[in-house]
């Protein structure tokens, strides 16, 4: 199979639907989506076969229809196309600019590049024909000597070929991306600095290259961070070992298969920026909040959800080795945010999403099927993970908890630990409704993994931990006075409530509300969210709809910028990052659960103008004038987030599978 420039390999396998005990749209587009649903259910589901990830087929422009055009000047040499706007340095191998657009659709192509350095190297600088081509070679090389670098640029790919002289010997060639412009990241298996080939080059936003050499079993590139925030990809340059060398980044779309809409241009963000959860630092060498951010155990299963959609490609390229990669540090005792072993020391243990999070990932790679002895192998440290997280269930009750209490004002006036999960200002502690949703998934998952790896008598025991989990769920955290699923409860037995959106929306997209009462709950958040007065879903979703108190703040003594606030209620701060800021961060499982409920159109209000926010860059940068980033906003638009770019934002784009779910019906 052809995916514009990249072939895939799709493994089918036919699973029939089974009866579950609720609707569930994560990955189930597809048959590996059905095999991913039927875990999470209370034992009903045959467990599915593994299958191989999903490929795309996208229609290219035909020959002749990509616009190409060449323009040479003593400046640069610029060629442009639906898909490329590049200006070649007419001084040494270099780009001037570099713009791309994986559709081929948009008119103006940003570049996305800095300004280059001073290249104090000289070079003769020769055009090939009316060709986008250029050759460089070392000034000073003897006559009819090969180019040391020659690039050329057509309608969907770029060419880099290095050629080794005894004379005068190559220089990596760069791109040096810039954050202010793009948040650019280089996605494959990474050792000491370098990432091998195939790899894929995926600019959020703007596209991807698939990236490949004339040796891919030799080759790789440099990745790295200038100034630590700075992507920077270096091709090296053709060694007397390797005389030549040939580099190819061919324009790509990688996405899951979106069954008939394929000439919906709704859903051209999708095609676009399905990768743009996926970001890899090369520094800690793990999936991160972006390049040149922190990674984040809590956020692990993210990674893996959208990875087991990218298709696999016939070359060798998986996202998920990227996800590999990041649980393999982790297996090995690594650090992560959300761990006791951080560098802050800011958790006196997991973060309660922590551990089920990565146990999730875990899953993923075992139905992505790419390395079908990891999971064999890695047996033994996922078992650990998952008996450290029954081992916190102190009451016995079935569910999961976390090492402080969650009390109101127990939080210390001078700041010590992060609260239990993802949302770290807030005061989740204890039995937290968000980690034990995810530690529900984790459960169902861990039994799979131990059906797969013969170990039965662990199966049946993580499949009953779960089925306990499940029952304490909803009569723990379901609120009567608001009628909605409730944040946490604290050691003192407390319910701390603030129409948490995304805790509703996961308890009912994971099977975890009984089905007769889904849908009043859902009508008292979404009857909720209209009383406060929230329609901006080109900005996301706020995570809670009223004011935190600030007794329930991990800060009780107040910070702004964080949403604290002055007043007892914070209402002064209400709207702020995470006291009810608006953010895509998981605003899936609210869309999802909408879709999950038939309540389609419902779900589309919100999901259509987000995905088109993201497709703007409307999640990213910083606001005008300000320091303050997109990732996060009030709900007139007004930037309040600090990271530019925030992995989780990008989730939402999952709920599109959830869609297909629903609008397709499974036979």
């Amino acid at each position: 199979m052809n995916t514009n420039g990249i072939n895939t390999t799709m493994t089918n396998t036919t699973v029939k639907r089974t009866t579950t005990q609720g609707l569930y749209g994560l990955l189930a587009a597809t048959a590996i989506g059905l095999a991913a649903a039927g875990v999470l259910y209370a034992g009903e589901q045959t467990p599915a076969p593994l299958v191989g990830s999903t490929g795309t087929e996208p229609v290219p422009l035909p020959a002749g229809q990509e616009n190409v055009k060449v323009v040479d000047s003593a400046t640069g040499l610029r060629v442009t196309s639906s898909y490329l706007d590049v200006v070649l340095s007419r001084k040494a191998p270099a780009f001037d600019s570099l713009g791309v657009d994986s559709l081929g659709s948009r008119k103006d192509l940003k570049n996305l590049l800095r300004a280059s350095a001073n290249q104090p190297t000289p070079y003769e600088v020769r055009r090939d024909g009316e060709k986008g081509k250029l050759e460089y070679r070392r000034s000073g090389l003897p006559a009819g000597a090969a180019p040391t670098w020659t690039i050329e640029v057509t309608g969907r790919e770029i060419r880099l070929e290095s050629k080794f002289s005894k004379e005068a010997q190559g220089e990596p060639l760069v791109l040096d991306f810039d954050n202010t412009r793009c948040h650019a990241t280089l996605l494959g298996v990474m050792k000491d600095g370098s990432v091998t080939l195939p790899a894929v080059l995926h600019i959020p936003g703007y596209g991807t290259f698939h990236v490949t050499a004339s040796d891919p079993n030799q080759a790789s590139l440099g990745y790295a961070l200038k100034e630590h925030a700075f992507v920077n990809v270096a091709f090296p340059p053709a060694t007397e070992a390797k005389p030549v060398v040939t580099y190819r980044l061919t324009v790509a779309e990688i996405h899951p298969p979106l069954v008939g809409l394929e000439k919906d241009a709704r859903f051209d963000p999708i095609r676009r920026n399905w990768l743009d959860a996926l970001q890899l630092n090369p520094e800690s060498v793990r999936l991160a909040n972006h390049a040149a951010s922190d990674t984040c155990a809590m956020c692990y299963y993210e990674f893996a959800d959208i990875a087991l959609y990218a298709p696999r490609s016939a070359d060798g390229w998986s996202a998920m080795s990227s996800v590999r990669q990041t649980l393999d540090a982790m297996l090995a005792g690594g650090e992560a945010y959300g761990t006791p072993n951080h560098r802050t020391r800011w958790y006196p243990c997991n973060a309660a999403d922590s551990l089920p999070a990565m146990l999730i990932a875990a899953y993923d790679m075992m139905l992505e099927g790419g390395d079908k002895d990891w999971i064999p192998k890695n047996y033994a440290g996922l078992r650990k993970w998952t008996e450290e997280m029954l081992a916190t269930d102190k009451d016995g009750n079935g569910l999961i908890e976390y090492g402080l209490s969650g009390n109101s004002g127990s939080w210390p006036a001078q700041f010590r630990y992060r609260p239990s999960n993802w949302w770290d200002c807030i005061g989740f502690g204890h039995e937290d409704a968000y980690a034990n949703a995810l530690a529900y998934r984790a459960l169902r998952n861990m039994a799979q993994i131990a059906t797969h790896c013969g170990k039965n008598e662990d199966s049946v025991r993580y499949a009953a931990a779960a089925d306990k989990l499940k029952t304490a769920y909803f009569k723990t955290f379901y609120n009567p006075a608001t009628g909605v699923i409730a944040g946490w409860r604290s050691a003192d037995g407390q319910l701390h409530d603030y129409y948490f959106m995304f805790v509703t929306g996961i308890a009912i997209h994971y099977g975890l509300v009984p089905k007769d009462k889904a849908n009043a709950i859902m009508d008292k958040m979404l009857a909720k969210m209209k009383e406060v007065g929230y329609t901006r879903f080109d900005l996301g979703l706020p995570g809670n709809l009223v004011s935190i108190m600030r007794k329930d703040f991990a800060e009780p003594e107040g910070n702004p910028r964080l949403g604290s606030g002055t007043k007892e209620d914070c209402s002064d701060g209400f709207q702020i990052y995470e006291n009810g800021g608006a953010t895509a961060c998981f605003a899936y499982f609210t869309i999802a659960a909408l879709y999950d409920l038939d309540r389609n159109d419902e779900a589309d209000a919100i999901l259509l103008p987000m995905i088109n926010g993201i497709d703007k860059g409307e999640f990213e940068g910083f606001g005008p004038n300000s320091i303050m980033s997109n990732d996060w906003r009030t709900w007139d638009g007004t930037a309040r987030g600090c990271e530019a770019f925030l992995c989780d934002n990008y989730y939402v784009m999952l709920a599109a599978m959830a869609r297909q779910h629903q609008l397709q019906k499974w036979e």
